[in-house]
C-alpha cells in the first residue's frame, strides 16, 4: 500500500500544479491578453490536466484490484 499512496501523492501534486498553471493562463487570456488562443490553451491545459489524474487514479485503482484478486485457475471436480 506504501508504493500506491506514494503514486497517489505524486498524481494529486502532478494535477494540482498543471491545473493552476492551466487556470492561470485561461485567466490570462480571458481578462488580460486581447488573444483568443491564449484562452484556448489554458482551457486544454485544465482539460490536460483533469485527464492525468483521472487516468493516474484509475491505474492506481486497477493496480489495487489485481492485488486483491485471487491468481491462478480454479479446478472443481
Amino acid at each position: 500500500m506504501e508504493s500506491k499512496q506514494a503514486m497517489l501523492n505524486i498524481i494529486k501534486y502532478t494535477g494540482g500544479t498543471i491545473l493552476t498553471i492551466g487556470i492561470s493562463i485561461f485567466l490570462y487570456g480571458f481578462f488580460i491578453s486581447n488573444y483568443s488562443a491564449i484562452t484556448g490553451i489554458g482551457i486544454g491545459t485544465i482539460m490536460g490536466a483533469i485527464f492525468i489524474f483521472l487516468m493516474g487514479v484509475f491505474f492506481v485503482a486497477t493496480e489495487e484490484m489485481q492485488d486483491k484478486t485471487d491468481k491462478g485457475i480454479r479446478v472443481v471436480q
